[in-house]
């Protein structure tokens, strides 16, 4: 094939490139997956029965296990989902046998300012539109069986307040005295739509439900998400959604979807998400896709049962963590590690000229609107002041006990000077650093990105958590505020502070993982401070409880669990060729 990125767009590589796809059958083959594991979607789409395919190969020693982690990004994102895939094709030319594990795009950003997270350039997971545009239907199942428990909540409340104690018994319900204003569900919807963030639900008569203050968030922050991210098999999900609390009683005890006799409902809903999704790289890699991303609100990971699966599949298995290593990694490292019980070999941590010039002092782009123009020209003292973040996230890793491979995820507009002087510096601070060309040449432009991943993979580490789950839930907030973000403390609001005296004091919350939400910009909770912030306290304004997922979730600054669209969204340019049927403008 012959793929000029600078010439052509994403999808019309994608386009191309998905003429030479191999069938999901070629790909069951070459994993060694028997007929029955591999569930098609048409042809080049499929699940894989995740517990016949383990229970078949519990006996395979795992391959590496690699998570590919960032700086703080811009606006525009660094290119992780493109590295992660850049890698895969690398090890591939090195003939290596490997297999990704990457989660699946939300609608939100596909429509809107940052498009899809299938890569880029000659380093994208195909079909496109496919995996753009709904895979398999995980996220509408997770929709529904999250807003089945909202319908189960909001009728409930309704009937409560319609019958007496005795016409609830009459149809075999107790009542639960649910409080209107400690819901803590809301609903959710794919889209970003900040309109929905705030509404008002039941107006109308006494038939029309309990009129009260509601929401929306955006699907991929679930906590029925998250339970897909973590759990181990079906039944460890079946269990967790019956552990999710709804809201509270009018005595401040919990009601969750198995008071509300839900929980099997929902599951139901869920049976056929639980099994990993199986596509491939424009190389011909295979790719295992599941659960979501937003790790600046949710775990944003993918999930542990396609990492099981990926590494007695594979070789080396290639995973993901949204944002920042201070965000996502922190996640990966302190929450899905703990859950899963396994250990990285490996983590890589990508750079950008582009970002580190952001880092270091030039104008901070916006979405949407185009790169200043400062971008386009070299400026060695930027990149140099901006790599302090770099170096951050650097000792982030190193930490948890690894050796990071830094890759700078190079752009065609880079220069020799700006590369060799965050090469240097890395290097000076501990860190294998490679160059990858893999958005402009495919695999042959990741191969010094792959060996440098190889040779660390082959180091022994001292993997170990920043700590323990016997830590009081404040203890803990200020050790990762202190550790990971450079935070001096934390502040809590009221109503935040009550909480976490709660939860410290109630004997199985206080036993729960800690999942932050915060922004992604910054290494601290405001945006708009770039490089490494000094002399800042991190402003916690509440608590969330997952305890179906396993961890409370501290929610720092104005981050909002359901982002807003833009005013120049991508769904202005995409569009479909009538007469083929195929989806054009994805990128």
């Amino acid at each position: 094939m012959n793929l000029d990125p600078t010439k052509m767009k994403d999808w019309e590589i994608a386009e191309a490139a998905e003429q030479h796809m191999k069938t999901v059958y070629q790909l069951g083959e070459e994993l060694a997956l028997e007929k029955e594991e591999l569930l098609p979607y048409g042809h080049y789409v499929a699940k894989i029965d995740y517990a016949k395919a383990l229970e078949r190969l519990k006996d395979r020693p795992n391959g590496k296990y690699i998570d590919v982690t960032a700086i703080t990004p811009t606006p525009l994102g660094e290119g992780k989902s493109t590295c992660a895939v850049g890698l895969m094709e690398g090890l591939g030319k090195r003939g290596k046998k490997v297999i990704g594990a990457l989660r699946q795009p939300s609608g939100g950003p596909t429509f809107n300012i940052k498009g899809s997270a299938a890569g880029g350039g000659l380093a994208q997971v195909i079909p496109l539109s496919k995996f753009s545009l709904g895979l398999t239907g995980d996220i509408n199942s997770i929709m529904n069986a999250h807003n089945l428990g909202m319908v189960a909540l909001t009728a409930r409340m309704q009937h409560e307040s319609n019958y007496t104690d005795e016409q609830l018994a009459q149809r075999g319900l107790k009542r639960l005295n649910v409080h209107p204003k400690s819901v803590e569900f809301k609903w959710i919807i794919d889209f970003c739509a900040q309109a929905l963030r705030n509404i008002t639900i039941g107006l109308g008569g006494r038939m029309d439900g309990l009129t009260m203050q509601s929401g929306f968030n955006i699907a991929v922050s679930s906590e029925i998400m998250a339970i897909l991210a973590i759990a181990n098999d079906l039944k460890d999900l079946r269990e967790r959604i019956g552990r999710i609390v709804v809201a509270y009683d009018r005595t401040g005890k919990p009601i969750t979807t198995e008071d509300l006799e839900v929980a099997g409902a929902m599951t139901a809903w869920m049976v056929e998400a639980v099994n990993p999704n199986l596509m491939q790289t424009i190389e011909g890699q295979p790719c295992l896709i599941h659960a979501g991303p937003f790790a600046n609100i949710a775990i944003g990971q993918s999930s542990v049962i396609a990492d099981k699966i990926g590494l007695k599949l594979g070789d080396y298995l290639v995973t993901e963590s949204g944002f920042g290593a201070d965000i996502g990694f922190e996640k990966f490292w302190n929450l899905k590690c703990r859950f899963s019980g396994l250990k990285p070999n490996c983590a890589v941590v990508v750079a950008t000229i582009r970002a580190l010039k952001c880092h270091g002092g030039a104008p901070i782009p916006r979405p949407g609107r185009p790169m200043p123009e400062e971008y386009n020209s070299e400026n060695v003292e930027w990149v140099e002041k901006g790599t302090v973040n770099l170096l951050h996230h650097i000792e982030t890793v190193k930490k948890a006990g690894i050796n990071p491979v830094v890759c700078i995820n190079a752009f065609y507009t880079d220069t020799k000077n700006e590369i060799e002087a965050v090469r240097r510096l890395c290097e000076d601070a501990g860190a294998r650093v490679a160059v990858s060309e893999h958005w402009l040449k495919g695999g042959d432009g990741a191969l010094e990105f792959a060996d440098a991943v190889v040779d660390a993979c082959n180091e022994e580490n001292n993997f170990k958590f920043l700590y323990d789950l016997d830590m009081p839930l404040r203890q803990r907030i200020e050790l990762i505020t202190k550790e990971v973000y450079g935070g001096d403390g934390v502040v809590y609001t009221p109503e935040a502070e009550k909480k976490a005296e709660a939860m410290e004091k109630d004997p199985e919350l206080s036993k729960l993982g800690t999942c932050m939400v915060k922004t992604h910009l910054s290494l601290s909770d405001n945006p708009n401070l770039k490089g490494v912030p000094k002399g800042w306290k991190l402003h916690v304004r509440d608590i969330l409880t997952y305890k179906g997922a396993g961890f409370v979730v501290p929610v720092a600054g104005a981050i909002s669990l359901m982002p807003g669209t833009g005013s120049d969204p991508a769904y202005r340019r995409i569009d479909v060729d009538t007469a083929t049927g195929k989806v054009k403008g994805l990128f």
